[in-house]
């Protein structure tokens, strides 16, 4: 497309859509969003409806055509992510079968439990990497074939969040191999895996399963409708790119050719990753985290996730909110969230442990239990709300070095994205918990950044990713920041009370759990 000097990435996460206009070179000139919305059920259901997250997408196009000028015929290439793991289903003529069960759904909590306990589990687990958890497209499509068959039977495709977005845009069914490796396949050779499926019990569904498309190989034209849409030029090449846990890392520097390098997303969740060569993955005696396909040959990143991470910080602060507005009080959460730094000076390290387990869903690592829930421990009269807060945060480094922990060898840096990398104090808990570096990157949206530079070396403006990766990431990596030496064994013995703790609690939990479900059966 003759003067088209702008790549559009499209991130549609759990809370936002986001469309973001970068130049060739990785410049990022613009951005629109919308609020992204999704239901939750005491059921333990998370549903998001397919053609308002359609709608929505295409608004965030047309929102940045309105900051962007000239955008249609400036577009060289559009590239898409969103929010990995749950079903999208889709039917007859493209339309959709039902509301997507996304990641935050607990219903397969029961199938999980029976497909871990089966034959085939340690199979699959060495061909995915991946433990089994209900965030997973393939025990939530177990569970439907075991609680709602027809739900399946009405359907034509499964897709994820990215999948159901570029098929509006392209009118082509597909999946990339990142989520299709994790979920079904094999993360060596990027394909579906036939031991996979069978250890799921779906060799009766497979016909599900769309084509596997590499978006930093192959592109395909936005289609007439879609340009209608979304105010775009028809035939404009669309990327399908990865997972977004993986494109954050990729836009944030989880790979710039350094050994031992780590990349953490302290968002909604927490996501911990490493980049290492296929052969070097180190899979766990628990089968638990991920292993995810990075858009480079024979790269792969290592995974574990908190099923929460701010959000447990969004809980603490909502309590205080709540306090306050009985008082005829009500702060702003900016107004709360500015606060933090000053409270963690306030109150002294290590004095509390807090398991950071705040998601109805439980926790999937660096282990998996529905039932998990979080804890304070060590509370006594004299403290307050800092000395809480702290323990938050704190909770935070515990968790992700439990993950790091369970991937191996710890990193020699980290490297850190997400709306909380900009707390100081977050990165002090973080470098001295790990006892590693810590960097920021400057890219304001790692995630679309991330997708885009697949488009971009998939439309020729790279010969390779790492030629990508030298002009768009490494010269937006901050200075590192060194871990506090009085910090450090305070925190190593916190991580002994943490993981000390954290076994005690997992039959109390289970307890709990229990209890709930008399406690429903009687209402």
């Amino acid at each position: 497309m003759s003067g088209a000097d702008i790549i559009i990435g499209v991130d549609a996460g759990t809370s936002v859509i986001k469309a973001v206009a970068f130049t060739l070179s990785g410049e990022q000139i613009g951005s629109a969003s919308v609020r992204n919305r999704y239901e939750m059920g005491r059921d333990g259901s998370a549903t998001q409806s397919l053609a308002r997250t359609w709608e929505d997408c295409a608004a965030a196009i047309r929102g940045l055509g309105e900051a962007v000028d000239n955008l249609a015929n400036r577009t060289a290439a559009i590239a898409l992510t969103g929010q990995g793991d749950g079903t999208w289903l889709v039917g007859k003529d493209n339309r959709p079968a039902g509301d997507a069960w996304i990641w935050l759904d607990a219903r397969a909590a029961p199938t999980v439990g029976k497909l871990a306990a089966g034959p085939h589990e340690r199979q699959r687990f060495e061909a995915t990497g991946t433990g089994l958890n209900t965030c997973q497209q393939g025990t939530q499509m177990a569970h439907m074939d075991a609680t709602c068959p027809d739900l399946l039977d009405r359907s034509e495709v499964a897709l994820h969040c990215k999948d159901w977005l570029f098929l509006n845009l392209t009118g082509v069914r597909a999946t990339d191999p990142s989520e299709a490796s994790f979920t079904f396949g094999n993360f060596r050779d990027r394909r579906y895996s036939d031991i996979v499926i069978s250890a799921l019990g779906l060799e009766g569904r497979r016909h599900l399963l769309p084509e596997i498309v590499d978006g930093s190989k192959q592109t395909f034209p936005l289609t007439a409708n879609a340009a209608r849409q979304t105010g775009l030029a028809e035939g404009t090449p669309v990327s399908l790119g990865y997972v977004d846990m993986v494109m954050t890392a990729l836009g944030s520097g989880v790979h710039t050719g350094e050994r031992g390098v780590a990349c953490s997303t302290v968002g909604s969740t927490g996501v911990h990753m490493r980049a290492v060569r296929s052969g070097d993955v180190h899979l766990n005696a628990e089968g638990t985290g991920y292993v995810i396909c990075l858009p480079a040959d024979d790269l792969v990143t290592q995974v574990q996730t908190n099923m929460a991470s701010t959000l447990n910080i969004d809980w603490a602060l909502s309590v205080a909110e709540d306090l306050l507005g009985e008082m005829g009080q009500r702060p702003t959460h900016a107004d709360l969230v500015s606060r933090i730094d000053g409270w963690m000076e306030r109150s002294v390290p290590g004095a509390l442990v807090y398991h950071p387990y705040i998601s109805e869903a439980g926790e999937r690592g660096p282990f998996v239990d529905a039932d998990a829930r979080a804890s304070f421990v060590g509370l006594n009269a004299n403290h307050r709300f800092p000395d809480m807060i702290r323990a938050v945060v704190e909770g935070l480094g515990m968790a992700a070095r439990d993950c790091y922990q369970a991937m191996g060898e710890m990193p020699s840096e980290l490297r850190l994205t997400g709306g909380a990398a900009r707390s100081a104090a977050l990165r002090r808990v973080l470098a001295a918990a790990l006892d590693t570096p810590v960097r920021i990157s400057s890219r304001e949206e790692a995630g679309a950044a991330g997708c885009a530079m697949m488009a971009a070396v998939a439309i020729g403006a790279y010969s390779n990713m790492d030629a990508c990766i030298a002009e768009w990431v490494t010269p937006l990596l901050g200075p590192a920041e060194a871990s506090d030496p009085a910090l450090v064994p305070v925190y190593d013995t916190l991580y002994t009370s943490y993981r000390n703790a954290r076994e005690a609690l997992a039959p109390v939990w289970g307890d709990l759990a229990a209890a709930r479900v008399a406690q429903g059966e009687k209402q």
